[in-house]
């Protein structure tokens, strides 16, 4: 519903007069973008709470709030014309609407973890604005519906500490990392230590409400199935913006056991990785996630000498004693003994896979903040096959011609082998065994970017035998342009198919036709979003099956 013209007239008054200090940062494109606001929204915004610009004495720690890669807020990155941080709803639906009336290119933040940047910067398209959702973070919980409704800008560690606030025994199978935000985090698809009991966060969502091209606001019938499908594991910024998801909550044991075991070269990692690969998505009970986290150390400071460390580090649905009846039967190679594990609740084993420090007050989740801010470049992989002994040492090897390399695998198995790869976008189910990430990290701004560049992609390149083909898969979550980006205005489905098909499998030939129904135009973009078909190739092609 659109305002009186007198209303309109006093609204605009009031956004022009609210800060004396807003009034020497407006830009022309700012100046067509809060006339169109207050032309589409009924509530006040007061533009000194709302927007920062370049000029803004808070622009850069606005910008930098969220964003963990290091890489892209250097200096010589495209910055945007401004930040607009909705209050409510509706200002993120008249953003949209102005953003397509004037032509203004719009990336939307939840959390800023996206690894490539893509929700705070476009080195395709300027000038661009960021519509920042971090003051949308509410999480509302339903026990009895085992359910919560939580809005896009809050952190999964947020939505875990408001769970256990009401319960001890319910949960949600989502992100390690507990400053993810929610929005972009589910529509990736959502992994976590509970996948394998439960599936994705993406498997566990029930209703949704985003805000599409037209500005308009959808649940899930009135967005129709096609569109619930797509946003829940198809990427992030292709069809709309997500405001809302509503979760399904799951049951969790009042008690739950994390352990965490170290072991070197020198204490036959080698060896040991190569029979995890065989048990930890096969043979080990679906209530147990162990993930290795892989990394060089240096053994003597004098000499340099290093080894790699392989670090076990393990979610367990239930008691210590039956814990290590499990280990016992199906990977007693580890030596997992009594001591190693500790007893605690689902809340503090989702910290402590998260790296706090034992005794952190749970409080610590609602600041939403990264404990991982880095420069660094991350590619993954899919495996269904072990890696030969031969292979790992190869690995070992490279990663000791860096300084701060790490890799991590994560175990799949269980309920992920069951959901059929079409059930939702993520395609990555049956067969698959574990997946990789890779990374290389620094902290100085000074280091050569492109040795690092160099280093990963020539890692990559050596693993390329013992991982998928055909497509060698990746995870949309863990975005790699490396794979290929879209053009500016001239989106290719043919050339999108380089990288989509690692992604999403045959998944991606139905997310271009949803793309093609709900966003012909192909308003919402970036470097790597869906793209609509070509006008040649609709009418009846873009019908979704």
């Amino acid at each position: 519903m659109m305002l009186p013209n007198t209303s309109k007239f006093a609204l605009f008054l009031f956004l022009l007069l609210s800060s004396a200090s807003w009034a020497h940062s407006k830009t022309p494109t700012l100046d067509s973008f809060s006339q169109c606001l207050s032309d589409n929204t009924e509530i006040l915004i007061p533009f000194s709470k709302a927007f920062v610009t370049p000029n803004n004495s808070t622009f850069l720690p606005t910008l930098q709030s969220t964003a963990q890669n290091l890489r892209y807020l250097t200096p010589s990155v495209p910055k945007p014309e401004f930040i607009f941080t909705p209050l409510l709803d509706s200002h993120v639906q008249a953003a949209v609407i102005c953003s397509k009336q004037l032509g203004i290119h719009l990336r939307v933040r939840s959390g800023g973890h996206d690894y490539e940047a893509l929700s705070y910067v476009s080195q395709t398209e300027t000038p661009f604005i960021i519509v920042d959702l971090a003051k949308l973070r509410s999480v509302n919980i339903d026990i009895e519906d085992n359910s919560a409704w939580v809005q896009a800008g809050a952190s999964i560690g947020e939505v875990y500490y408001r769970i256990a606030e009401k319960s001890k025994t319910h949960g949600y199978p989502a992100g390690l990392c507990t400053s993810l935000g929610v929005g972009g985090h589910i529509t990736g698809g959502a992994y976590g230590t509970m996948m394998r009991k439960y599936g994705l966060g993406a498997d566990n969502v029930i209703d949704a409400r985003i805000v599409d091209v037209s500005g308009r606001i959808h649940n899930r019938e009135s967005m129709g199935e096609d569109l619930f499908w797509a946003i829940r594991g198809g990427g992030g910024a292709s069809f709309g913006v997500i405001l809302w998801w509503k979760i399904k909550l799951v049951p969790v044991p009042s008690t739950v056991t994390v352990f965490s075991v170290v072991k070197t070269l020198e204490q036959g990692a080698t060896k040991l990785l190569h029979r995890y690969q065989q048990v930890a998505a096969t043979e080990l009970d679906e209530d147990l996630f162990i993930r290795v986290i892989i990394q060089p150390t240096v053994i003597d400071t004098k000499s340099g000498n290093k080894t790699v460390a392989t670090i076990y580090q393990a979610q367990f649905l239930g008691g210590v004693d039956r814990l290590l009846d499990v280990m016992g039967t199906s990977f007693p190679e580890l030596g997992l003994t009594r001591k190693d594990c500790t007893q605690t609740s689902w809340l503090k084993s989702v910290m402590f896979i998260a790296g706090y420090p034992s005794g952190t007050p749970p409080e610590v989740l609602l600041q939403g903040k990264s404990t991982f801010k880095n420069y660094f470049k991350a590619k993954s992989d899919f495996v269904k096959d072990p890696i030969p002994e031969s292979a790992l040492e190869g690995l070992w090897k490279r990663l000791f011609e860096q300084a701060s390399p790490l890799v991590i695998f994560n175990p799949y198995g269980g309920m992920m082998s069951k959901i059929s790869e079409s059930e939702i976008p993520f395609p990555h189910r049956k067969g698959v065994l574990f997946k990789i990430q890779y990374l290389t990290t620094w902290q100085n701004k000074d280091e050569d970017e492109a040795e690092h560049m160099d280093w990963i992609r020539k890692l990559y390149n050596y693993m390329a035998p013992y991982v998928t083909m055909f497509p060698r898969q990746a995870y949309v979550n863990y975005r790699d342009l490396d794979l290929g980006i879209n053009k500016k205005s001239n989106t290719s489905f043919i050339e999108a198919s380089a990288w989509g098909n690692r992604y999403f499998k045959d998944n991606f030939n139905k997310l271009i036709k949803i793309k093609t129904k709900v966003d012909p135009d192909n308003f919402f973009r970036h470097e790597q979003s869906i793209p609509p078909l070509p006008l040649p190739l609709r009418t009846s092609s873009t019908t979704v099956r």
